[in-house]
Order: C-alpha cells, then sequence, then structure tokens
C-alpha cells in the first residue's frame, strides 16, 4: 500500500484500481496498519488514487462534518474522447442515480431522487491516439453525486475512455478516472492537508 500520510487520526493512501474502497481498501489498512479504518468518502472500484480514512470515530465525525461544510476538496484526473469546446469552466446539472441499473442520468427537470452536480474542469492537455484526439482533464468536484464526473462528461460527448457504462468503452484500459489531488483540514488540528498521488504510468494516462 502507498501511504502518502498517516498519524493516529488519519491516514492519506492510495487506492490501487480494482479495489473496493469501503470493504477492500479499509481491510488492507487494517491489515498494512492495525487499528481502526473507517470510511469518510468513496471511490468507484474501477478508479484509483488518493483516499482519506479516519482512525477514530472521532476523526471519522470531524472528516464528514468538514465534507458537509464543503472543506474537503477533491480533484481529478480524467481522460477524455474529444475535446472540451471550452479550455476551461463550470458544469452544472442535475442527476439522476438509478439505482436498479446502478447508473446515473442527466436530467432537465427536479424531482424525487434528482440532485444538483457542479464541477469545474481546465483542459490540462491533448493527446493523438490512432484517428481520435484524447484530452486530459483537471476536475475539481464541488458536489459529490454517484458517477458525476462519468456522466456528466459523457452528457457532452465526451465519454472517458474505458467507461463502458458510460460510452467510452475501450479493452485497454479500465475507467480512466484518477484522483489525483486531496485537500482537507486535520480532524484534531484543524490545519490543512494536501496530497498528491501521481498520475499511473500507464494507457491512456501515460500519453500525457
Amino acid at each position: 500500500m502507498e501511504i502518502l500520510y498517516q498519524d493516529a487520526h488519519l491516514l492519506l493512501a492510495v487506492k490501487p484500481v480494482g479495489m473496493d474502497s469501503e470493504q477492500e481498501f479499509l481491510q488492507a489498512v487494517v491489515t498494512e496498519c492495525g487499528g481502526e479504518a473507517l470510511a469518510v468518502h468513496r471511490l468507484d472500484k474501477a478508479v484509483g488514487g488518493v483516499m482519506a480514512v479516519a482512525r477514530t470515530q472521532k476523526a471519522a465525525a470531524a472528516l464528514s462534518r468538514a465534507i458537509q461544510e464543503g472543506a474537503f476538496c477533491k480533484e481529478y484526473r480524467a481522460v477524455v474522447a474529444g475535446v472540451p469546446d471550452a479550455a476551461e469552466g463550470v458544469w452544472d446539472d442535475l442527476l439522476f442515480f438509478d439505482n436498479a441499473r446502478r447508473k446515473a442520468f442527466v436530467v432537465k427537470r427536479e424531482r424525487k431522487g434528482v440532485r444538483a452536480a457542479r464541477l469545474s474542469y481546465r483542459v490540462a492537455g491533448t493527446a493523438v491516439d490512432g484517428d481520435r484526439t484524447l484530452s486530459l482533464l483537471a476536475i475539481t468536484l464541488d458536489t459529490g453525486r454517484s458517477h458525476q464526473i462519468r456522466v456528466q462528461c459523457a452528457s457532452r460527448r465526451l465519454p472517458l475512455v474505458g467507461d463502458g457504462k458510460y460510452g467510452g468503452g475501450d479493452n485497454r484500459c479500465t475507467v480512466a478516472l484518477w484522483a489525483f489531488r486531496l485537500t482537507l483540514p486535520h480532524p484534531e488540528t484543524g490545519e490543512p492537508l494536501t496530497v498528491t498521488a501521481p498520475m499511473p504510468d500507464a494507457f491512456p494516462f501515460g500519453l500525457f
């Protein structure tokens, strides 16, 4: 396990792609470090990168409050097929997550189960892959909805490479989304912490 920061209250580590964030990853933390490991946020199984794990109940409560207060800043790197119309911007959508189909949808009107979603992005680079152009997006989430980045990109005809569920299927990789940087207040001291997990040197991230 790649540990980026740890003390008696908090552990920041890199979750591998393909590992469930709410069971397998927490068990890996306990196996590696002992003690308690409590989830305060999650990543999709197909997504790797920085995750925060509380080491005490008190720390978990403090981190949960930080998330609710918007003091928990998550920055991602995503590789999409295509190039956005603008080099940077903000995307606001209404999302509905269908639990039966395990899939999110952008919808037009508010109704039961629909939640507002917002993210900011900038194009960090482009690369040629065969007869298409791929874009590396630096994305900061203002909200944390299920599959948010995946569906907001796909709804703009910019599917994440490797994301078969949302139109970007590619047998060379899983979903090209990486939890790149996490900034949060320390659950005991309140001091800001920032950790970064460099992108993996594999397709499609390795093109940038």
